[in-house]
C-alpha cells in the first residue's frame, strides 16, 4: 500500500518517461484529491493502469470510485494531485478533451438522449457527413457494426426512449466502443445485462485487451471479475486501501477491505413472518404484448419474489399494478377491496408504492435536495392550513428518515445527485414510508450498489415486512431472490408459470421454469 505522499514515485513501482509512453503505465495518478462543498470525495489517491490490462476499482458506494473516474475522464478537475497519461502530465478541461486524447467512459447512469435514435446517440457529435448533411446510411451502418460487435439485436433507427433499460445499457457501451479509445472506463457495465449479454461483453473486453487497450472496470458483481480482471484496487472513504493481482487475492478479502470489516453474511437473518392475511390480490392481469392472465396473492408481512429472464414481464406487471402502464383486463384488490387504478396517483392513494429499477429517471428529483425528495410523495403532511410548506415540520420529517434509514449526507439540503447509489435508494424508500405505503414493489433495488449497501437495503426490506407491509422483490439475481423471499413467482414470456416456496426450491428449479421448460401452472 502506498503512503499517498507528495513524492513523484509512480504507483506499483513503474517509472514514467515523458515521450516514451510504452515504457511506463498508460495512466498514473499521484496523490489525487477532490473536494466538494462539505465533502472530501478523494484524499490523496494513487493509481495506475497498464496497456492491455483490466484494472478493477472496488469500494462501497461513497468510497470515491465514480469521482475518481470523473477526474480521469475530465468531468471534474482534481483539487490537488497529478495525472500522467501516456507519459505526459495532463489535466483535462472537459470530457470532450479527454475523448480527443483517447479516453472514453461507459457510465452506470445512462447518458443518452431519449428522443434521438440509437444510431444518433452512438455517434452524437461525430456523425458521418456527406458535405453539410449527415450521411444517414453510413450512420446506420456504423451503428450496426458497433451493436453487432456486442451481439445486440437492436434497431439503429429505434428511438432510445422506446428501449428497456438493458438495451439502453448496450447502446451506452456501443457508444464508448465507437470512439476506438486507448483507455476505456467501464462503470457497472453489466448491471442491467443478461448473463448472455454479459458474456458477449467479456469477449469484447478480451479483444480490447489484446489490442492494447487499458480498461478500468468498476462492478459490484465481484464474482464476474474472475473472468477478465488482472489487478484490483480497493478504495474506502476516498482513500487508497490496496492494489493486488486479482489472482493473488479472494473475493472475501476484497469485501473485507471495502467495508473495513469481515462481511460474513450477504443476507440478514429474517425477522418477518408472513401472516395468512392477503393484503394484495391480482387476478387475470393482461396487457397485450407484455403479459397475460397473471394472478397472484401477496400476504401481509411477506416478501414475494418476481423471478424470470429479461423481458419475461416482471417489471411490466409491477408498473401496471402501480398505474404507470394501462391494464387491458384483470383486477387488483387490497384487503379484498377492488381498486380502480387509472394512474400512479390512484395507486399511491390506495397505499401502493413502486421503486423503479431506473431510480434517477423515475424515482428521484436528482437536482432537488434530500429533504425535498423525502417528503415529495406526501407534501400535505408538512403543509400548514394555508397549504404552504411548514419549514420546521418539513425538516423534522426529513431528518427522522435520514436517521431511521442511516442515509449518509452532509446535510438535508445536499442535492440527491451527489449522493451514492445506496443512499439514493434509501431516500426513495424513505419517501414511500413517509407516505405510509402498505405494499411496496421493489424493482431491482440493489442494482449498482455495493455489498455493504445491499445488506442495508435487505435489512430495511425485512423490517418493512416485519411491520406488516407486503413487499414484492423483482430481481435478476437468483441468490438475492433465494436469500430474501418467502415465495417466488416465476415468469416466462409474459406468463406467471409457477409460484414456489423459497425454502423448498433452488436456482436450478427457478431457471427451469424461467426458461420455459416447466410448463405453466
Amino acid at each position: 500500500m502506498l503512503d499517498g505522499g507528495d513524492d513523484a514515485a509512480v504507483p506499483d513501482g513503474h517509472a514514467i518517461e515523458a515521450g516514451c509512453a510504452p515504457a511506463g503505465p498508460l495512466l498514473s495518478l499521484f496523490s489525487v484529491a477532490k473536494e466538494f462543498p462539505g465533502v472530501r470525495a478523494l484524499a490523496g489517491v494513487d493509481f495506475d493502469l497498464r496497456r492491455g490490462e483490466v484494472h478493477a476499482v472496488c469500494g462501497e458506494n461513497g468510497a470515491g470510485k465514480s469521482t475518481l473516474m470523473k477526474v480521469i475522464s475530465g468531468v471534474h478537475a482534481p483539487t490537488t494531485g497529478r495525472i500522467v497519461y501516456k507519459g505526459v502530465e495532463r489535466r483535462f478541461a472537459s470530457p470532450l478533451e479527454a475523448e480527443a486524447a483517447g479516453i472514453a467512459m461507459i457510465h452506470q447512469e445512462l447518458n443518452l438522449v431519449a428522443h434521438l435514435t440509437v444510431a444518433e446517440n452512438i455517434f452524437l457529435g461525430r456523425e458521418p457527413r456527406r458535405g453539410f448533411l449527415i450521411d444517414r446510411r453510413a450512420l446506420r451502418s456504423k451503428a450496426r457494426a458497433c451493436l453487432d460487435r456486442l451481439g445486440a439485436a437492436i434497431d439503429p433507427d429505434a428511438p432510445v426512449r422506446t428501449l428497456p433499460v438493458a438495451q439502453c445499457q448496450l447502446v451506452e457501451i456501443a457508444k464508448a466502443l465507437s470512439l476506438d479509445a486507448e483507455l476505456l472506463i467501464m462503470d457497472e457495465p453489466t448491471s442491467s445485462l443478461t448473463e448472455q449479454e454479459a458474456r458477449q461483453l467479456f469477449r469484447v473486453i478480451r479483444d480490447l485487451k489484446a489490442a492494447g487497450v487499458g480498461i478500468v472496470y468498476i462492478s459490484h458483481r465481484l464474482d464476474e471479475m474472475r473472468e477478465i480482471v488482472d489487478r484490483v484496487t480497493v478504495l474506502r472513504d476516498g482513500r487508497h486501501v490496496s492494489t493486488d493481482d486479482f489472482a493473488a487475492t479472494s473475493v472475501d478479502q476484497i469485501v473485507a477491505r471495502m467495508v473495513g470489516r469481515a462481511l460474513d453474511e450477504k443476507f440478514p437473518e429474517r425477522t418477518s413472518v408472513p401472516t395468512g392475511h392477503v393484503i394484495l390480490e391480482a387476478t387475470g392481469l393482461t396487457r397485450a404484448g407484455a403479459f397475460r392472465d397473471v394472478s397472484f396473492t401477496l400476504r401481509r408481512g411477506e416478501i414475494l419474489g418476481f423471478a424470470g429472464l429479461m423481458g419475461a414481464g416482471r417489471t411490466e406487471v409491477a408498473r401496471a399494478i402501480f398505474g404507470a402502464d394501462p391494464l387491458e383486463s384483470g383486477t387488483v384488490a387490497i384487503d379484498g377491496r377492488p381498486l380502480a387504478i387509472r394512474d400512479p396517483r390512484d395507486a399511491i392513494a390506495a397505499g401502493l408504492a413502486y421503486l423503479s429499477e431506473d431510480r434517477k429517471a423515475q424515482g428521484l428529483a436528482v437536482k432537488m435536495p434530500v429533504d425535498a425528495n423525502l417528503t415529495l410523495a406526501n407534501l400535505a403532511a408538512v403543509a400548514n392550513r394555508l397549504g404552504l410548506i411548514d419549514a420546521g415540520r418539513h425538516a423534522a420529517a426529513a431528518r427522522s428518515y435520514v436517521d431511521r434509514l442511516g442515509i449518509k449526507t452532509p446535510s438535508l439540503r445536499q442535492p440527491v445527485r451527489l449522493l451514492s447509489g445506496g443512499n439514493q435508494q434509501k431516500i426513495i424508500i424513505g419517501k414511500w414510508l413517509f407516505r405510509d405505503a402498505r405494499v411496496m414493489l421493489f424493482d431491482e433495488p440493489t442494482r449498482g450498489i455495493d455489498v455493504g449497501a445491499k445488506l442495508a437495503i435487505y435489512t430495511i426490506m425485512d423490517q418493512l415486512a416485519a411491520r406488516g407491509i407486503g413487499v414484492v422483490l423483482i430481481s435478476s439475481e437468483l441468490p438475492e431472490i433465494l436469500g430474501m423471499t418467502d415465495r417466488v413467482a416465476v415468469f416466462h414470456r409474459g406468463r406467471l408459470v409457477r409460484i414456489l416456496d423459497t425454502a423448498r426450491t433452488d436456482q436450478e428449479e427457478i431457471m427451469h421454469y424461467a426458461s420455459g421448460f416447466g410448463g405453466e401452472g
